[in-house]
C-alpha cells in the first residue's frame, strides 16, 4: 500500500485538436513541454493538457526513482489514497478530469449528456460516446476567455427574429410568429416548447438550405457594415463564418449568450446545456468523461437529433463565478456538482500558503513561477516550477512557498500561479 500522504509528480497527456493555439504561443504547449520534457512543434496546435485517469489521456507517475505507473493503476491498487467516502461514491477512480485549454478557433456547438442519457448513448454507440458518465464542467479563465453559453432570453430572441431575416426564411413565418407572440402569461413550458421547435427546425435544415442562407446573411452584413456599426452578435457571426464557412453554427450562434470572462472569472455548465468555447485560455474541470454531443461549428460527427432532444431550453444569462476567498492569495470556485471544485492561487514572491488536508484526492498544476512544496509529515521540501503536476492523496496538508528573486533560477520569478482540483467540499459535509 502507498503511504497515505505522499504527493506524486505526474506526467500528463496532450491533445492536438485543430482548434488549439499553435506552437509556443499556446500555454498548453509550454506546460506540456515542461511537464514531459518534449520539444514544442511550431506549426502544431496544442489544445488541451489532460490531468487525471481518463483512458483517452491518462496521467502517469513521474518519480525519478521508479518506473512510470498509470495514475489509474496507482489509485485502483491503493484506494486509501482517494479517501473512504470518495471510494464509496465513485469507486477506485478519480471522479474528476482536470485540463488546461488553449483555444484559437471556436469549438463545436455542443452539450454534454446527463448520467442517464450517457449510459444509453454509450450502450448504443460506444464508438462515438466512449464512456457512460455525465460531464458537468467548469472553466476558469487564465486569459480573457470567450464562450457562447445557454439560450438568450425571450426578448433578445424576439429581437433576433425581427432583425435576422435569414432565420425567418429558414424556420418559416408561422413558427417565427408563434415565438414573437409569446408573453409572460404563457409560462415557461409553452415558451420552451416553441423554442425547441424553432431551434430543432433550424438545426435540422439540409446543408443546401443553410449554406445558402449563411452566404446570404454574410453578404447582407458585409453590405450593412459599410453604413452602420454591426452588433456584437453580427460581428461574431462573421468571425465564425470565416472559421466555418457555410456552417449552421454561424446562424445558430444568435440563439446563445456571448460570455466574456476576465482572468479569474469562471463559468460552469450543467448537463444538457448548449455551449461553445470561442477563444482564450482556461483551466477546465469536469466529471471524468469525454462525452460530447455536437451539432455545429465542427467537421466532426454531428448528432443533431440527440442534441435537440436533450437540451433543457432554459433561457437567460449564465452565472459567472468570481471565487470565494480562502486566504489573501487563494479563491475557490464551487459549482453545483459533487465531483469537483477548483482553487486558484496567485502567490507573490516569498509568500506562503497552506492547503489544508481534505477527505478526498487533489490534483495541483503550476501554471507560472516557481517555489517549494512541503507536506504535513515530510522533512524536506520539493521544488516546484511551471508545468509540474502533482497528485495529492486524501488527508494530506500541502504548504507552498513562492520563490523570491534571490533563490529562483532566473532571479525574477514573479508570482507563483497554481490551480488545485478536488472533490467538491460540500460533498463531505
Amino acid at each position: 500500500m502507498e503511504p497515505p500522504s505522499k504527493p506524486r509528480r505526474l506526467r500528463c497527456s496532450v491533445q492536438n485538436y485543430d482548434w488549439g493555439i499553435l506552437g509556443a504561443e499556446s500555454t498548453v504547449a509550454g506546460l506540456y513541454s515542461k511537464n514531459s520534457a518534449s520539444e514544442i512543434v511550431p506549426d502544431k496546435p496544442y489544445a488541451e493538457l489532460w490531468m487525471g485517469t481518463h483512458p483517452s489521456g491518462p496521467s502517469f507517475t513521474a518519480e525519478e526513482a521508479e518506473p512510470p505507473k498509470p495514475l489509474k493503476g496507482l489509485v485502483s491498487e491503493n484506494p486509501g489514497l482517494l479517501g473512504e467516502k470518495v471510494v464509496e461514491r465513485w469507486g477506485t477512480d478519480l471522479p474528476f478530469l482536470f485540463k488546461v485549454l488553449s483555444v484559437a478557433k471556436a469549438l463545436s456547438i455542443q452539450a454534454h449528456p446527463d448520467k442517464e442519457l450517457a449510459e444509453v448513448l454509450h450502450k448504443t454507440r460506444p464508438e462515438v460516446y466512449k464512456d457512460s458518465n455525465h460531464k458537468p464542467e467548469m472553466a476558469v479563465a487564465v486569459t480573457e476567455f470567450e464562450a457562447l453559453c445557454g439560450f438568450v432570453g425571450v426578448e433578445e430572441l424576439k429581437t433576433v427574429l425581427n432583425s435576422v431575416p435569414e432565420f425567418v426564411e429558414l424556420i418559416g413565418l408561422e413558427d417565427a410568429n408563434k415565438f414573437l407572440h409569446v408573453n409572460e402569461d404563457d409560462g415557461d413550458d409553452k415558451t420552451k416548447t416553441i423554442l425547441q421547435k424553432i431551434f430543432t427546425k433550424l438545426m435540422s435544415a439540409s446543408k443546401d438550405e443553410y449554406s445558402l442562407l449563411v452566404s446570404k446573411m454574410k453578404a447582407r452584413l458585409d453590405a450593412e457594415n459599410k453604413v452602420r456599426t454591426l452588433t456584437e452578435k453580427e460581428q461574431l457571426a462573421l468571425r465564425l463564418e470565416k472559421m466555418y464557412p457555410s456552417d449552421i453554427g454561424v446562424l445558430s450562434s444568435f440563439f446563445f449568450n456571448p460570455v466574456k470572462l476576465k482572468p479569474g472569472e469562471a463559468l460552469y455548465l450543467g448537463a444538457n446545456e448548449p455551449h461553445a468555447y470561442l477563444s482564450g485560455e482556461c483551466i477546465e474541470c469536469m466529471a471524468t468523461s469525454d462525452n460530447v454531443v455536437r451539432a455545429g461549428l465542427t467537421p466532426k460527427f454531428r448528432d443533431v437529433k440527440t442534441l435537440c432532444s436533450m437540451l433543457t431550453y432554459k433561457q437567460g444569462f449564465p452565472e459567472i463565478l468570481r471565487g470565494i476567498p480562502l486566504d489573501p492569495y487563494t479563491k475557490r470556485y464551487t459549482p453545483p456538482f459533487d465531483e469537483f471544485e477548483v482553487d486558484r492561487c496567485v502567490l507573490p514572491e516569498g509568500e506562503s500558503v497552506v492547503f489544508p488536508a481534505v477527505p478526498g484526492p487533489s490534483l495541483f498544476i503550476v501554471v507560472t513561477g516557481e517555489g517549494h512544496l512541503k507536506t504535513n509529515n515530510s522533512v524536506g521540501e520539493d521544488k516546484i516550477t511551471e508545468g509540474h503536476v502533482f497528485f495529492v492523496p486524501a488527508e494530506t496538508e500541502i504548504g507552498v512557498t513562492a520563490a523570491s528573486g534571490a533563490d529562483s533560477a532566473n532571479d525574477a520569478p514573479g508570482a507563483l500561479q497554481l490551480y488545485r482540483a478536488g472533490v467538491n467540499s460540500k460533498f463531505f459535509l
